[in-house]
């Protein structure tokens, strides 16, 4: 039997806070997780697509999940992206997370070389899982073919599910396609299925999915949180049509930006502004669109009752 999974629920894809000089601000991050937590979030993904991870290097990476820890936030609230596209990193960054106790870690394919076959991105997770070597790994697959190039096919899956059946126990599916997340469910209905955007959050739900894993929940957690808290059908879709209203907004510019302008907004912080490149920030014609979408919406008066 499968034990020390995550929780079922809500996980906010964290933002990562930067100084002027782009080191990582360790106290703001630490700050930031435990607001999202405080507002009824389950969990929080370290080091994501929305964390910036691919920017930093391995040291930054494991620096700032050490502060973390250390700060008294649970192993078992975190979530950490460890995937790079090299064995040795990826196996690096794993058995860091490990040690410090937190057995949860989601991996992408090695997405450099496209084109690559399923029995290539097998051999690449099974030499992880050889080299780490640890019965407490609980690794899911990070589903993204839109960033990567390299989907997770339902046959790798299975495969995957076939052999090692205690170490890769879940995906989060940020492939957008709700049809696909269904047809998961339906085929692995043991495998938890993390929706990537709370878009899809009442829809998990209803199928027995875990929750969703999402990087505008930066900014709706509360209303997340709320909805997965929620049984009435009514409630439920109220919430969800307030998060997929905030969502169509932040979709309509680069994630990262938009999320930490809007965070910049919310904490009257301008720390909250700084990038790592290649991100860059919004245009000025873009934060005057920005501030009068929300406004129409009223966000964030309506997102935090």
């Amino acid at each position: 039997m499968k034990t020390n999974m995550l929780a079922t629920g809500v996980y906010v894809a964290s933002l990562t806070p930067l100084k002027a000089d782009h080191s990582i601000d360790h106290t703001h991050l630490i700050r930031h997780c435990k607001w999202l937590l405080k507002n009824g979030v389950t969990g929080i993904l370290l080091m994501g697509t929305t964390g910036e991870a691919n920017s930093f290097s391995r040291k930054e990476r494991m620096v700032a999940l050490e502060a973390i820890v250390a700060s008294g936030i649970p192993a078992k609230k975190l979530l950490v992206g460890t995937g790079c596209c090299a064995v040795p990193d990826t196996v690096t960054l794993t058995k860091h997370a490990l040690d410090l106790g937190v057995q949860n870690v989601l991996v992408l394919p090695p997405f450099y070389y496209k084109n690559v076959s399923d029995d290539g991105i097998f051999d690449f997770f099974d030499r992880v899982i050889q080299e780490v070597e640890e019965d407490a790994l609980r690794i899911y697959l990070y589903h993204f073919p839109k960033m990567t190039g390299l989907p997770f096919s339902a046959d790798l899956i299975a495969r995957f599910i076939e052999h090692f059946p205690q170490q890769i126990v879940g995906i989060k599916d940020s492939g957008g396609d709700w049809q696909h997340m269904q047809m998961l469910k339906e085929r692995f209905p043991d495998f938890q299925i993390f929706a990537g955007s709370e878009t899809f959050l009442s829809q998990i739900m209803e199928i027995g999915g875990a929750g969703c894993i999402s990087a505008s929940a930066n900014l709706s957690c509360f209303t997340a949180a709320k909805l997965y808290a929620t049984v009435d059908p009514d409630e439920r879709q109220r919430l969800q049509d307030k998060l997929n209203a905030l969502r169509s907004i932040i979709e309509g510019y680069p994630v990262i930006s938009v999320l930490k302008q809007v965070m910049s907004g919310l904490e009257k912080n301008e720390n909250w502004l700084h990038l790592r490149p290649p991100q860059v920030a919004l245009s000025a014609e873009d934060v005057d669109k920005l501030l009068k979408a929300l406004e129409e919406i009223h966000f964030p008066a309506d997102y935090f009752i």
